[in-house]
């Protein structure tokens, strides 16, 4: 038997694109400034986010608005961020797929829904977390609030469905996810420096946690919670296994999500291409 050659066909099958979003498809002018992306004249420069404010924060290039535009037409896109269910709705970009969110630990369906079964798994994941989370969250909010202080701390929170209605007792849960932390004056090695030093500091911190740091951006995440745990479930139970994948992501937590996927690849700037050129 010998296999059939290749026949073109009218009959075009989506791929499933899995991208990640900040620095991938859309950045700061400051970063703008700092990469020198082309096609960024003021001309050319398109709005993608806001700040709570509601004024232009991020924007995509003309090149980077053509590919969106062609990912919208020519594939079923799937959002994978490090954004929260409030930070996505300042993404003024249309999605309606599913959307992967807050480091993994948040699935959305195509209605915008919370799904249910992924929700219930990060519920027993989290809850046993809480008292550390909890701790750690008031260490680093009393030393955010001292005079000499540079960091400025978020906890990232979310409301769960843990399956299980007692008497008089509702089912949603409201869990820390992540605590994210960041430097006023924009020190990245200040951040890297206190990445080294939280497992010597906090007892037990490996067993529990990991850190990852980009740029500006410090987040102190279970173990549990992570973009390539819910694109895994997605591809195993709700994505159809003959359609290929695809995606991009341009920091080093996204390269575990991106190597279950058919195709990947980054952009020209970002962790991971810097990564690679050293």
């Amino acid at each position: 038997m010998t296999s059939p050659f290749f026949q073109p066909s009218l009959n075009i099958i989506k791929p499933y694109a899995l991208m990640d979003l900040d620095d991938t498809l859309f950045q700061t002018q400051r970063k703008i400034d700092a990469w020198e992306l082309p096609t960024t004249e003021p001309e050319n420069l398109i709005c993608a986010t806001v700040n709570k404010q509601g004024e232009p924060l991020s924007f995509m290039s003309q090149r980077q608005a053509v590919f969106f535009n062609w990912l919208l037409a020519s594939t079923e896109l799937i959002a994978v961020t490090a954004r929260d269910r409030q930070e996505i709705k300042r993404v003024k970009l249309p999605f309606n797929s599913w959307q992967v969110l807050t480091h993994g630990a948040i699935i959305l369906t195509s209605d915008g829904e919370l799904l249910s079964t992924w929700q219930q798994h990060m519920y027993n994941a989290l809850a046993p977390l809480q008292d550390k989370l909890n701790q750690l969250s008031e260490v680093f909010a009393n030393h955010s609030k001292g005079a000499n202080s540079q960091l400025v701390f978020t906890p990232h929170s979310d409301t769960f469905d843990s399956g299980k209605i007692s008497y008089n007792a509702s089912n949603k849960h409201k869990l820390t996810i992540y605590l994210a932390i960041k430097h006023a004056q924009k020190d990245h090695q200040a951040l890297k420096e206190l990445a080294a030093q939280l497992p010597i500091l906090v007892p037990d911190f490996d067993t529990h946690f990991y850190v990852h740091v980009n740029a500006n951006n410090l987040a102190i995440l279970p173990h549990a919670v992570h973009k390539r745990h819910a694109v895994q479930f997605l591809l195993e139970q709700h994505l159809d296994h003959q359609r290929p994948s695809f995606g991009f992501g341009d920091s080093l937590a996204d390269l575990p999500f991106l190597q279950l996927l058919d195709w990947y690849g980054m952009p020209n700037h970002g962790q991971i291409h810097e990564q690679f050129q050293a």
